[in-house]
């Protein structure tokens, strides 16, 4: 199973820890006979704990504190049912065995408590593992929609599963089934496309996440994310509003979710946006009108960050923003440091007759449903045979792969592309043909991501040289400068730096930036053939510039094995990507998608290839 086998725990001077129908200390042996007891129904056993939980103890479910600002003790004491890791929120050192080792202490202390109900852990795996140093970093999601492969993206959700799995989380706030529709917008590389039928298809990812059965090998609890809207704000504003009709929401924004659901998605996110002035995170309507009962979602519903601070547009949540959270249908509250006055705040809102004990049960019975239906209670440390799997060679390759298939060819001029691999002289140049840090943008090892070596992977600029055959010439210099007529290409690789959500919003230019046109400007001077290959996370106003190239290649975030972006140069592998997202023929012209009447410079689905 996904889980190291059971172990016998102390506990005070006790040490009876029997799973599967045996005595649990301080529980009456009838009703740990039930609860416990893994041949009785998932619904029943939930049933058979809820009625013996305090009030306390069912908060304690609903709370979702970040790592760094619990302790053990306070696991125990509150009787928290989750735990997070934030963007960059890791264990030091930045190991797989650490976080197995701090994931599990966590867990101790879940198993300290009187009714011993595990704690869920959950980590934000958007591209493979990637707040660990040494995961496999897959593309983007925005990569990932320019392969159209439901398959190859079921794939990279079960290897992402088996590292997260080995390092102890239980839990994914992934996927983004978010649809963006203006490429302004900061998370636009975390969407799957512009068209709800692209994140409706890869949606399968949810199937790699969860396997066959929740309890069953590299089994972790998937999120379908933002609920609902997040990529249709009023100018790409992150967290912004999305102003549209309810038939648009339903049309554009909704399918995804739905199309999650019926893959039984595990758990739900809600957005940050609002949707006509109300904030998500308070809307009734859609969260258990239309979520839980038209959907038919039977998972539990997850807040995003301090998202209850949000509802009346103040700093810091009150009384009746938790009141309104919960009684809209959340579940479970992210409250990464303030969650000691969530507690007493819930507490007394429930106490005072506001939020109903019977939403409280029904919160309560979404969570520990799916922390039975994971096998927490029968298993519930990092399953250490999965360790092997972080950044090896098979999940590797698998990203390689999935890398060559992201690449979209959108020029081509006189068939410059592919490279010959033997007896040519090739120039490589840009800020991001070399750094790691760039290819893989983003959510890397901490939120915002950064430049440089921050993990092990392959950068373009290494796969171009391991891919050049015999008496192939491969000189580097980041500026451009050396270059001289001798070469018979030149390769620019520029783009954006990495950035995520709320600081990745370009509400101005979207073009490159002047470092990546000097650069680029070297090269032409030379009079060599320039092909430019970008590393971004959307469309970039580039309509003069191209003009001037021989050949462009999107490369989008590709991930740590950038072997995949030279295979496509070298024609190791054919390009095949298609663009997901309308491609702007100016900045002015966002939001473009498909069928809105604007002319793009390429339209959605555009994507050239080789000759054989």
């Amino acid at each position: 199973m996904h889980r190291r086998p059971p172990r016998i725990l102390a506990v005070g001077l006790t040490t009876t820890f029997l799973l599967g129908g045996g005595a649990v200390a301080g529980v009456p042996a009838a009703n740990a006979a039930t609860y416990m007891d893994t041949k009785k129904p998932v619904r029943e056993r939930v049933e058979a704990l809820l009625k013996r939980m305090s009030l306390d103890e069912k908060i304690g479910q609903m709370t979702q504190p970040e790592r760094g600002a619990v302790t053990g003790d306070d696991i125990t004491r509150y009787r928290i049912g989750s735990v997070l890791s934030g963007g960059g929120s890791t264990p030091t050192p930045n190991t797989p065995v650490a976080w197995a080792d701090m994931t599990d202490g966590f867990q101790r202390q879940a198993l300290a408590t009187p009714l011993k109900v595990p704690l869920i852990y959950g980590v934000d795996a958007v591209h493979g593992h990637n707040n660990v140093v040494g995961a496999t970093i897959f593309p983007h999601n925005i990569g990932l929609g320019a392969t159209r492969d439901p398959g190859l993206v079921r794939k990279i959700g079960r290897a992402t599963a088996e590292e997260v799995t080995g390092t102890g989380p239980d839990w994914t706030f992934a996927p983004c089934v978010c649809v963006a529709r203006n490429d302004r917008w900061g998370r636009t590389y975390e969407s799957f496309g512009e068209v709800p039928e692209l994140p409706s298809a890869m949606s399968t990812i949810v199937d790699g996440f969860q396997g066959r059965r929740l309890d069953g090998p590299a089994s972790i609890l998937a999120t379908a994310k933002h609920y609902v809207g997040d990529g249709g704000t009023t100018g790409g504003v992150d967290q912004g509003d999305t102003q549209i009709s309810e038939a648009e929401l339903r049309r554009i924004h909704l399918p995804p979710f739905r199309a999650a659901v019926r893959r039984g998605v595990g758990s739900v996110m809600i957005s940050f946006n609002s949707w006509n002035g109300v904030k998500l995170h308070g809307h009734r309507y859609l969260i258990t009108d239309v979520l839980k009962r038209e959907l038919g979602f039977s998972g539990f519903v997850i807040s995003d960050w301090n998202g209850i601070d949000q509802i009346d547009g103040q700093p810091g949540f009150t009384p009746a923003e938790v009141t309104t959270a919960i009684n809209a249908g959340l579940d479970m509250i992210m409250v990464p440091n303030d969650w000691k006055r969530f507690i007493d705040t819930l507490r007394a809102e429930v106490q005072a007759g506001r939020v109903p004990m019977a939403r409280i049960d029904d919160a309560n019975r979404r969570i520990l449903t799916k922390k039975f239906e994971l096998g927490l209670f029968e298993r519930p440390f990092a399953d250490r045979r999965y360790l092997a799997t972080v950044g090896s060679a098979e999940h590797r390759a698998l990203a390689r792969h999935a890398a060559a298939k992201s690449q979209v060819l959108l020029k081509n001029e006189r068939g410059v592309l592919p490279l010959k691999r033997n007896n040519n002289k090739i120039f490589v140049a840009g800020k991001s043909a070399d750094d790691i840090g760039n290819q893989t943008g983003g959510w890397t090892i901490t939120w915002q991501g950064s430049s440089g070596d921050i993990t092990p992977g392959t950068t373009i600029l290494q796969g171009i040289r391991q891919n050049a055959g015999r008496n192939t010439t491969v000189t580097y210099d980041k500026e451009g400068d050396g270059i001289d007529r001798s070469y018979k290409a030149a390769i620019a690789v520029v783009g954006e730096l990495p950035y995520a959500e709320f600081m990745g919003d370009r509400p101005g230019a979207m073009g490159l930036d002047e470092a990546d046109l000097a650069t680029i400007a070297k090269l032409r001077a030379s009079g060599v053939p320039v092909i430019v290959v970008l590393v971004s996370g959307r469309p970039l106003d580039i309509a003069a510039e191209l003009p001037k190239w021989n050949a462009l290649l999107e490369a989008w975030l590709p991930g740590t094995e950038g072997r995949g972006v030279a295979d496509v140069l070298f024609g190791l592998t054919r390009p095949t990507g298609k663009l997901p997202v309308t491609w702007m023929r100016s900045a002015d012209q966002q939001p473009i998608n498909r069928g809105d009447g604007k002319a793009p410079l390429f339209p959605f689905g555009y994507g050239l290839t080789y000759r054989r």
